[in-house]
């Protein structure tokens, strides 16, 4: 048995509050190895039927400058303040070469990280889609498990596809600098759309101005866009990360966007990311036996340099490796 423990008794530990056992559970689900991965999914099995829907979950992503880091230690201040347990999973960039993160989070959200009623934990990206930890998910709910009950999910920028944080909170926030004209034109609509929340940051100073001239124009752009649930339109707010204007406005927002979807509408939308995770995990799993069971991974190589050189389609070839997958004669392979 590895220095991580037996699951059971790992989350027993983690139930009892002690934090270096979260931070172990947690190290342990984000792994690759394949004895890492049985005893992973033996603890988010124990863990699974105490998940409460009495916590918040929050996706928080911008572009770089907005200030992410800095409004997420104001507002976990905040949420201290309101007899709340703050837990914020920030997810790093890691590098396309050699697949380190720099981690600074913890350095960027000092006061915050100094708070023993408080969780912090920087992730690596891997490069997932989103910049969001392929586990962000089930580091969520070892974090629920020990008792925090709003989990802050900050994710990398706007430059990906932010879908797949979107697909594991209760509200997606979009949080954005003071800006306008081409600037404005920059945040894809696909990300704004995903928005339950617009926040304009930096909203104080010589920024004040532009931070409500920002506003305006997110809010005309928003009344054209289709809300993604029927009862609830997403306002745009200002907020002063620095002054802590704002920040009751924010959290305020967020329990009324949980009012409007009800009960049974968290639910729903809870299930709904359940599904989708599922079948995330059945994607990635597949890549992973066509790139590491052996005869598949030779066949896929074969079929990719027949690609490459022009001998078949994409189409045909992946027909051939899919046969193969299915237990059949991948045709065409010769």
């Amino acid at each position: 048995m590895s220095e991580l423990g037996d699951p059971a008794t790992l989350l027993a530990a983690i139930r009892g509050g002690e934090r270096r056992a979260l931070a172990r559970a947690i190290t342990l689900v984000e792994s690759t190895a394949a004895h890492d991965r049985a005893r992973a999914d033996e603890l988010l099995a124990l863990l699974r039927p105490q998940a409460t829907s009495s916590v918040v979950r929050v996706g928080i992503s911008g572009p770089p400058g907005a200030g992410k880091s800095t409004f997420i230690e104001a507002f976990g201040l905040y949420l201290l303040a309101q007899g709340r347990k703050p837990a914020v999973l920030a997810v790093d960039p890691s590098s396309p070469v050699s697949g380190g993160s720099i981690l600074g989070d913890k350095t960027r959200m000092e006061m915050l990280a100094r708070d023993a009623r408080a969780f912090i934990r920087p992730s690596p990206s891997g490069g997932n889609l989103g910049g969001v930890a392929r586990r962000t998910r089930e580091a969520s709910l070892l974090c629920e498990a020990a008792g925090f009950d709003t989990i802050l999910i900050e994710t990398v920028g706007v430059g990906q596809s932010e879908t797949a944080v979107a697909q594991m909170v209760d509200l997606f926030m979009l949080l954005l600098p003071p800006a306008g004209g081409d600037e404005l034109q920059g945040i894809k609509k696909g990300i704004v759309e995903l928005a339950d929340l617009v926040a304009i940051n930096k909203s104080d100073g010589d920024l004040e101005a532009a931070a409500g001239r920002t506003a305006s124009d997110y809010t005309a752009a928003l009344h054209m866009l289709r809300p993604s649930h029927a009862a609830w339109h997403p306002p745009v707010l200002r907020v002063s990360s620095l002054q802590g204007t704002g920040i009751a406005e924010i959290w305020a927002a967020i329990l009324a966007h949980r009012a409007a979807l009800g009960a049974a509408g968290l639910a729903a939308k809870r299930t709904a990311q359940a599904k989708t995770t599922l079948w995330r995990e059945i994607e990635d799993g597949l890549v992973e036996i066509l790139t590491s069971e052996p005869s598949l991974k030779n066949l896929v190589e074969s079929e990719e340099i027949k690609v490459f050189q022009g001998f078949k389609s994409p189409y045909q070839a992946a027909s051939a490796i899919l046969a193969a997958l299915r237990g059949g004669t991948a045709k065409g392979s010769g």
